[in-house]
């Protein structure tokens, strides 16, 4: 845990900053997740929030809402919950997973949406070095289950000697040159 808050506050902390840059006239546009637009991204990126604040608190897993526009908030809270010590022990009464587990998914939502986003509305990104070496070493140990799944798309080929969130992003079915068409 004290190695992880960091690396969740500094990833919530760059996502959230994206999302309110967001315009609204840039809500329709499309993202490098296939099956969201922007508005329907930050809809999950909520949801992402309320399920990792109610698994934090070894409370059920809920379902996706609409888009409400206040991801800051609820990210907010879900970084208060996993910030105790309690939060991470254990295993997850909603998912199953241990807590540990969980904690790193949420890394993982937090870094590569934030990506997803910044490339869909023009905004810069640049995640830190630290998550994205947690997210890819954590991927790269979950990614088949994560495909079974559906949270993960096949693999894109990217060079070995690619930066290390290129890799993350091939890994996870992303094309790090995304852009829109």
């Amino acid at each position: 845990m004290d190695d992880m808050m960091p690396l969740l506050n500094r990833a919530a902390e760059r996502t959230t900053h994206l999302v309110k840059g967001v315009r609204q006239e840039q809500l329709s546009a499309p993202t490098p997740c296939a099956e969201f637009d922007v508005e329907a991204l930050i809809a999950h990126l909520e949801w992402v929030a309320d399920l990792f604040e109610s698994l934090g608190a070894k409370g059920p897993y809920v379902e996706q809402g609409p888009y409400t526009g206040d991801f800051p908030d609820r990210v907010g809270r879900a970084l208060a919950v996993w910030s105790r010590p309690e939060a991470w022990e254990g295993e997850s009464p909603g998912m199953g997973l241990p807590m540990t587990v969980l904690g790193h998914m949420f890394l993982v939502d937090m870094v590569v949406h934030g990506w997803d986003l910044a490339k869909a509305t023009a905004q810069p990104y640049e995640p830190d070095r630290e998550s994205v070496a947690r997210a890819e070493d954590f991927t790269g140990q979950m990614v088949e289950m994560g495909r079974q799944r559906g949270a993960f798309g096949p693999p894109v080929a990217v060079p070995d000697d690619a930066p290390a969130f290129d890799r993350l992003l091939g890994l996870i079915g992303r094309d790090p040159a995304w852009t829109a068409r």
